[in-house]
């Protein structure tokens, strides 16, 4: 295409925006990490990660769950949240309180919020979280009494306690197992939480490689530029903020401005903006992704033929609460 005198000045203002939409379209953005583990070459078997350890199938964020996920499915991944404990320790589970998931307020009477910024470690061990796991019959396996004798007994042998994020590491340092876990508190303890992770990752597992395996995101906007600063070698999955941008350059053409600095975009198949629904699961969002070496990894897909139609869009990660539907699928593709 040329441009001529004897075109208007309107025509070649025209010609100049095509070009240049052409341009930062074509030309091929900054790779964030060139080889990402967390995406998958073609041919290879797509990432599946348990969910809070796979919570349809065993009590969640538990060693009960995790153990199960990994050493009877053989999962990739291990999929959980982090809470700070009033004495510091980073315990996984998904809610800042316990009620839902520990026999806490069966102990108490009450239905009082319990949060775990004001429980000590040794506190929490006490409870059983198992307690509320409904099973796929609808049974409580490990309600067990509260004057029960062997009540902890019971939790122990289940391994329905609590778990810390110290212990996780130390039990699959030596393992391929890749992890995705998600920092919960806000400002200065999710700043501490990043500060735990990091001395964790690249001093006391530096030997296992944990560095590569470990994606750490976070909703919160300040904890993720704290990560940014601080520690810029960690793998992240991008923030609300970071994703919505993502996504918004990408719906616009405009991939040559986006500026993400994340490992993994960690999205569902949709989400509604004030009223709008904004589909997610689209092939030129995984393909752009893949151009800038960022994993594409979508939460929570419980039905197997959804999880079919986003991997055979190209997506490398499924998170699951069935992880044990999604390695059936796997095998039913040929893989």
């Amino acid at each position: 295409m040329i441009i001529t005198e004897k075109m208007t000045l309107g025509m070649k203002i025209l010609i100049c925006v095509f070009l240049f939409m052409v341009l930062i379209n074509v030309v091929p953005p900054k790779k964030q990490l060139e080889n990402n583990p967390f995406i998958i070459k073609e041919g290879e078997r797509p990432l599946i990660a348990a969910h809070r350890g796979g919570k349809n199938l065993n009590p969640e964020n538990t060693f009960k769950a995790f153990d199960y996920a990994v050493n009877e499915l053989d999962i990739d991944i291990l999929e959980l949240d982090l809470v700070m404990t009033k004495d510091k320790h980073l315990v996984s589970i998904h809610d800042l309180t316990i009620n839902s998931c520990s026999d806490a307020e069966a102990i108490s009477g009450s239905t009082d919020d319990y949060y775990v910024g004001e429980h000590t470690l040794l506190e929490l061990q006490q409870l059983n979280f198992g307690y509320n796991f409904k099973d796929q019959n609808g049974n409580y396996p490990y309600r067990y009494e509260l004057d029960d004798p062997e009540r902890m007994a019971k939790i122990d042998s289940e391994q329905l306690h609590i778990a810390t994020i110290d212990d996780i590491f130390a039990r699959y340092a030596n393992t391929k197992l890749k992890f995705i876990v998600e920092i919960k508190d806000k400002n200065e303890i999710g700043y501490e939480a990043a500060d735990q992770l990091n001395e964790l990752l690249t001093v006391t597992y530096k030997e296992n490689n944990l560095r590569e395996r470990v994606i750490i995101g976070t909703f919160n906007g300040e904890v993720e530029n704290y990560i940014v600063e601080n520690y810029p070698t960690l793998f992240r999955g991008g923030s609300v903020a970071s994703v919505t941008s993502f996504v918004v350059t990408q719906m616009l053409g405009m991939n040559i401005f986006d500026k993400s600095n994340f490992m993994a975009l960690q999205i569902p198949v949709s989400r509604k903006v004030k009223g709008i629904t904004i589909k997610l699961d689209q092939r030129t969002y995984i393909k752009r992704a893949h151009l800038r070496g960022i994993s594409v990894q979508y939460w929570t897909i419980n039905d197997k033929e959804e999880m079919r139609r986003l991997l055979e869009l190209g997506a490398d990660v499924i998170m699951t609460d069935n992880p044990d539907i999604a390695l059936e699928l796997l095998t039913e593709m040929g893989y």
